[in-house]
C-alpha cells in the first residue's frame, strides 16, 4: 500500500479545498472535546497532566490548517503526515503565524510521541488512505497507547455508500485563477477501493500563459460502521458514538462520512 501521493498536488491542495468548512468541523469537535471530557474527568489534575490533556494529536494532519485552529483554541498541538511536501506548506503556515505547534513526518501506521496525549484526532478522510484491515488496527493500537486514562479518539471517515453510489467513476472538474484539475474517480466494488486519478493544471508564467501539468493517483477504501467498531475492539479501544457528519445527528444506510467518538481502553499487543 502506498500513502505518499500528495506531492505536486501539495501545492495547490489548500487552494482546491478553500470551500472546506474547516472552522465549523473545529467548533464541532471542540463541542465533542467538552462533552466527553466533562463526563469523565479528573477532579485533581498536576500541571504536567493537564498539559497532556490539553494536547491534541492530529494524525493526518496535511496542509495543517485545522491543526492550526485547534491552536489558535489553546489547545497544545502534534500534527503528524508522512508527505513531506503537505507537512511543509504547514510549516510554513506555522512559521508566518508563530503558534506552537510540533509537526512530525510520521506514517500514522507507525508514528512515536514522546509522550501521551489527551485526545486524537484524524478528520478529512485519512483513515480511508488506509486500505488493509491489518493498517487500520495497528494505526487505531497506537492511538490507544498514546493516549492518557479516559482520553478520546474522534476521527471520521468516508462511507462504502459515498464511494459506490455518490462519487464512484465521476469525474470532477474545476478551475481557479491559476490552477485547475480534473479528478477522474473509479470504484472497485470488489475490494471496495476508489482510485482517483488527478490532473492538474498550474500557471507558471502568467506573461506566456504557460501552465504546468503533472498526475497524481490517489487510493482510498470504503468501510461502513462495523468494521470501524471491529477494528476498534481489536485495537483495545472503546466506541462510544457514531455521529453523521453532515447532518450531525443518527448515522443511516446514506450517510456519507461518519464521526466516530473512541475511547481509551485496555493496551493490545502488536
Amino acid at each position: 500500500m502506498t500513502m505518499d501521493a500528495y506531492t505536486d498536488f501539495a501545492l495547490v491542495y489548500d487552494t482546491f479545498m478553500d470551500d472546506t468548512p474547516y472552522e465549523e468541523w473545529c467548533d464541532y469537535l471542540v463541542e465533542l472535546m467538552k462533552k466527553y471530557r466533562q463526563e469523565n474527568d479528573i477532579d485533581v489534575i498536576n500541571g504536567n497532566l493537564q498539559q497532556e490533556r490539553n494536547t491534541i494529536l492530529d494524525l493526518g494532519c496535511g496542509t495543517g490548517t485545522l491543526t492550526q485552529l485547534l491552536a489558535r483554541r489553546g489547545y497544545d498541538m502534534i500534527g503528524v503526515d508522512n508527505a513531506q511536501e503537505m507537512l511543509q506548506i504547514a510549516m510554513d503556515k506555522r512559521e508566518q503565524s508563530g503558534l506552537d505547534i510540533l509537526y512530525l513526518m510520521q506514517d500514522m501506521r507507525s508514528f512515536e510521541l514522546y509522550g501521551a496525549v489527551g485526545t486524537v484526532i484524524s478528520i478529512c478522510d485519512s483513515v480511508n488512505y488506509l486500505l488493509e484491515d491489518e493498517d487500520v488496527v495497528q494505526t487505531f493500537r497506537l492511538v490507544n497507547n498514546y493516549l492518557l486514562p479516559d482520553g478520546i479518539f474522534i476521527f471520521d471517515f468516508n462511507t462504502v455508500y459515498k464511494y459506490e453510489h455518490v462519487i464512484g467513476d465521476a469525474t470532477i472538474a474545476e478551475n481557479r485563477e491559476r490552477c485547475s484539475f480534473i479528478w477522474d474517480n473509479y470504484y472497485h466494488k470488489d475490494k471496495q477501493i476508489n482510485e482517483y486519478d488527478l490532473t492538474v493544471f498550474v500557471q507558471e508564467d502568467e506573461k506566456a500563459d504557460l501552465y504546468r501539468r503533472f498526475q497524481e493517483t490517489h487510493y482510498q477504501r470504503g468501510y461502513c460502521l462495523k468494521q470501524m467498531q471491529a477494528y476498534l475492539e481489536q485495537a483495545g479501544l472503546v466506541f462510544v458514538e457514531a455521529i453523521d457528519a453532515d447532518t450531525h445527528g443518527e448515522i443511516n444506510d446514506t450517510s456519507e462520512r461518519i464521526y466516530v467518538v473512541a475511547r481509551k481502553g485496555e493496551s493490545k499487543e502488536t
